[in-house]
C-alpha cells in the first residue's frame, strides 16, 4: 500500500556540472543496487566533497540506508538515520530554492526525499503522515516536470502515481477515503510511463524496472512480463538478494521449479559466504522453503525435511502477529512427509499443530481429513 506515495527516484543534473559528475553518480547508483554499500558511501561522500552545493550526494547517501531497510524490513535500526538524512536533503534543497525557485535539481531531489520519507512511514503503518508526504511531494514534482518536460526520468514518479492511484483503492478499500485528496490515476498510462523510463531512462530505469516487475507479478497476474524485468535486474545486479528472490518467486509462479531451485540454492550459498543481505532471516526462510518444497516435489523426502525444518525454525523466530504462509505450508509438508514414511505419530502431531494455527489456503480441511484417516 505504501506505493500510493509519490516515489520519485529522479536524477536530473545541473548543466554546469563537470563531465565526470554524472559518471560518478551512475557508478554510485550501481553500487547501491548491487549492495556494495561501503563503495557507494565512498563514492557519494567524495561527490559531496567535490560538489557540496548539489543535493545528489546527500540524497544517494540516504538511499544506502533505504536499501539497508528494504533488505530487512522488520529491523527498524536504520529508520532514524534515514529520516535525518532525508531532512538534510530537504533542508539543502530549500536553501537552493530560496535563491533559485526554478532550480530543477533542487525540486527533483526535494520531491524524491519527501516521497521516500512517506514510503518508510507507510511501511511503519503511519498512513496519515505518509498521505501528507504524498500531498506535499506531488506539486513539487509537477512543478519540476513543467520546467523540464523532456526529462524521461520524471516519468517514473508519474508512472508510479498513475498506476497505484488507480489500483490501490480497489485492492485496499480502507485507502479510498485518503484518495479523495489526490488526483485520479490511470493504470494504462502509468504502465506506459514506467516502461518508457525502464527502457529509455537515464538514471531511473532500474527503479522503473523494479516497479514493473512487482506490478506485473502482484496486480497484473503476468509472471512472464514480470520475469522480463526481473531478469534485467538480476543480470545487472547479481548480488542483490531482493532481485534474486523476486526472480525465484516468479519462476515458482510459472512452475519453473528447477530454475527456482537453482536460484534459491545460490541465495543460500551467498548467505553461507556472508554476502550482505542474504543471511537475513526473511531471505533464509524463503530460500529454505522453496528448496525444501522442490525436494518434496522430486520425491526426495529426507532432503526436503532438512530445508523445511529450517524454514520452520526461522519462521518461529520472526513471525510476530500471526503465523506466516511459509510456516503453515512447511508444517503441512512435514506432516505429509512423515505420513509417507509411516511415521504416523509424528504426522498426527504436525496435523494437530496445523489446527492450532490460522487457516492458510485449505490447511485446516487437509489436517482434519488427514487426522480422521490416521486416527481410525
Amino acid at each position: 500500500m505504501y506505493k500510493i506515495i509519490i516515489l520519485i527516484f529522479i536524477f536530473s543534473f545541473n548543466t554546469f556540472a563537470q563531465p565526470d559528475f554524472e559518471e560518478r553518480v551512475q557508478k554510485g547508483i550501481k553500487e547501491i543496487y548491487n549492495i556494495k554499500f561501503e563503495e557507494a558511501e565512498k563514492t557519494f561522500r567524495n561527490l559531496i566533497a567535490d560538489y557540496p552545493n548539489h543535493p545528489a550526494g546527500r540524497f544517494f547517501l540516504a538511499m544506502i540506508d533505504w536499501w539497508k531497510i528494504l533488505l530487512d524490513i522488520e529491523n527498524e535500526t536504520y529508520d532514524d538515520i534515514f529520516f535525518q538524512k532525508l531532512e538534510d536533503v530537504i533542508f539543502q534543497c530549500d536553501q537552493i530554492l530560496k535563491n533559485d525557485p526554478e532550480n530543477v535539481d533542487a525540486l527533483f531531489f526535494k520531491g524524491g526525499a519527501i516521497g521516500f520519507r512517506g514510503r518508510l512511514r507507510s511501511l511503519r503503518d503511519s498512513w496519515l503522515k505518509a498521505a501528507d508526504d504524498g500531498r506535499e511531494a506531488l506539486p513539487i514534482v509537477e512543478r519540476a516536470a513543467k520546467l523540464d518536460p523532456d526529462n524521461l526520468d520524471v516519468q517514473l514518479g508519474f508512472g508510479i502515481y498513475n498506476y497505484y492511484a488507480a489500483v490501490i483503492p480497489e485492492e485496499y478499500p480502507m485507502i479510498k477515503p485518503l484518495m479523495i485528496f489526490f488526483p485520479s490515476g490511470n493504470k494504462e498510462e502509468g504502465i506506459r510511463q514506467l516502461r518508457n523510463t525502464a527502457f529509455n531512462g537515464k538514471y531511473a530505469k532500474y527503479e522503473a524496472r523494479y516497479f514493473l516487475m512487482t506490478i506485473y507479478y502482484r496486480y497484473e497476474s503476468n509472471p512472464y512480463l514480470a520475469e522480463e524485468f526481473a531478469r534485467m535486474l538480476v543480470e545487472d545486479f547479481p548480488d542483490n538478494p531482493s532481485f534474486q528472490r523476486w526472480l525465484g518467486r516468479i519462476y515458482v509462479r510459472q512452475g519453473k521449479m528447477q530454475l527456482a531451485d537453482s536460484l534459491f540454492k545460490d541465495v543460500l550459498r551467498k548467505a553461507n559466504e556472508n554476502f550482505y543481505g542474504y543471511n537475513f532471516p526473511a531471505s533464509l526462510r524463503e530460500a529454505n522453503y522453496y528448496v525444501g518444497y522442490n525436494y518434496k516435489l522430486n520425491n526426495e523426502p529426507d532432503s526436503a525435511r532438512i530445508y523445511l525444518q529450517r524454514c520452520v525454525e526461522i519462521s518461529e523466530q520472526i513471525d510476530k502477529d500471526e503465523e506466516s504462509g511459509f510456516l503453515i505450508n512447511s508444517i503441512l509438508y512435514l506432516a505429509q512427509i512423515s505420513e509417507s514414511k509411516n511415521l504416523f505419530e509424528e504426522a498426527i502431531s504436525y496435523y494437530e499443530r496445523l489446527l492450532k494455527m490460522r487457516d492458510w489456503g485449505n490447511s485446516h480441511s487437509i489436517a482434519q481429513y488427514s487426522l480422521k484417516r490416521l486416527k481410525r
